[in-house]
């Protein structure tokens, strides 16, 4: 990871429609996001557990307000009934007028009620009488231990190919968004892995924004970052990297190389996960426009 991103560099066509992710928490210590992060462009708000439903849905009024698109995650595990998921997306649309959500399992190990995993909320319709037009899964390039105990990923590809054919009898939108990664050859064999298995759905990888290489590598072990951690405990055993921000452009120059963020592409673009702060993501993202010459869109 290169701690600058020199102006025209390939990386540049992944920035201007890059989504980003926020909590209601750290938003709010931020006055205007407009003023710092070039938009429109889609803002996606996590829902840990322990924030209220006030809080989410005040995060996506503002974002709304602010020029964004917000996209407010929808943990299964967190929802407890059929009536609650209705009322949240209720509430979304009537205040913030959302045409996104984020479907995931969620991270509890228990679920609070009757749903357990994203498939389980899509098939319920609240999302399609709700008038949402699109629906974001996760995706798992490396893995996923809470979902297959033994790293495989048999589960997660027959998750994906439910998504696949859910999308197909449904008409719905489904983009999968992958949890952050930390170097390339991993997501280029998984989406290989994808296509082997005819699953087509568009991808956006999830990236980490700039951030000192010891905030990575604990963000990256908390979240059960796969093969590509190696990278970063690598680039750890000089210790003068520990304190340097790190940004994530030699992974997006891969990645535009690769042909990513085409129309014709499997990966249709990059989501950040601001690790090191939203304003430190916002003024890379904020370079990579200026020097790109494309509104962000």
């Amino acid at each position: 990871m290169r701690t600058d991103l020199p102006p025209q560099t390939p990386s540049r066509w992944l920035l201007p429609q890059a989504s980003v992710e926020v909590m209601p928490r750290t938003l709010g210590k931020i006055k205007d996001l407009s003023a710092i992060l070039p938009g429109p462009r889609q803002v996606f708000i996590a829902h840990i557990e322990g924030t209220s439903i006030e809080d989410m849905v005040a995060a996506a009024a503002r974002l709304r307000r602010e020029g964004f698109d917000p996209v407010p995650h929808f943990p299964a595990r967190i929802i407890p009934d059929q009536a609650t998921l209705e009322d949240w997306l209720a509430r979304y649309r009537g205040e913030a007028d959302i045409t996104a959500v984020l479907a995931l399992a969620g991270s509890p190990a228990k679920p609070c009620g009757s749903f357990s995993d994203s498939m389980q909320l899509m098939e319920s319709g609240a999302f399609d009488r709700a008038g949402i037009t699109q629906i974001n899964v996760a995706g798992h390039p490396e893995g996923n231990r809470d979902i297959a105990a033994d790293g495989g990923e048999r589960e997660i590809m027959q998750a994906a190919r439910w998504k696949q054919d859910f999308a197909a009898r449904s008409g719905a939108e489904l983009v999968m968004v992958t949890q952050f990664v930390f170097e390339p050859q991993p997501i280029f064999d998984w989406t290989a892995r994808l296509a082997a298995a005819g699953i087509t759905l568009p991808v956006k990888i999830g990236l980490s924004g700039p951030a000192r290489l010891q905030t990575l590598i604990r963000y990256g072990i908390a979240c059960g970052v796969g093969a590509s951690l190696g990278v970063l405990q690598r680039r750890a055993k000089d210790v003068t990297k520990l304190l340097k921000p790190q940004d994530p452009g030699d992974l997006l120059d891969a990645l535009a190389a690769n042909g990513a963020g085409q129309p014709d592409h499997q990966i249709r673009g990059v989501h950040f996960f601001p690790l090191g702060g939203i304003a430190m993501t916002a003024e890379m993202i904020t370079k990579g426009v200026s020097a790109s010459g494309r509104p962000a869109a």
